[in-house]
């Protein structure tokens, strides 16, 4: 199945720039969590300040409960969490505590 999800990053070229960077080379624990998680690929684009997270997941494997709590649950993934939200910032629809919000599917050309 694919998701997309939204989120914004701060204000500030320099936090742009040095979040672009940290993902050329996601720490491996970070990799490793996604793909445990049943997720085949993950995608993130960027546009001004605006994030847009595509996934696509193996369905029998992946549930979003469950890969929530396995973050929560690993310190490292937890770490890198801590260091992203450095640059991240909820979007104005974004209930307080949460992070990325699921997009929902306004127009889907194979059903036209």
């Amino acid at each position: 199945m694919r998701y997309c999800f939204a989120l914004d990053l701060k204000e500030d070229p320099e936090l742009v720039t040095r979040y672009e960077e940290l993902h050329r080379q996601v720490w491996p624990e970070v990799i490793r969590h996604i793909r445990d998680q049943g997720v085949l690929d993950m995608e993130i684009y960027r546009l001004g300040t605006r994030l847009l997270m595509v996934m696509e997941t193996d369905d029998a494997i992946y549930d979003a409960a469950r890969m929530a709590t396995a973050a929560q649950n690993n310190p490292v993934v937890q770490r890198w969490e801590t260091l992203m939200w450095q640059f991240q910032a909820p979007t104005p629809w974004t209930p307080s505590g949460q992070k990325w919000m699921a997009m929902s599917r306004i127009f889907d050309l194979a059903q036209q």
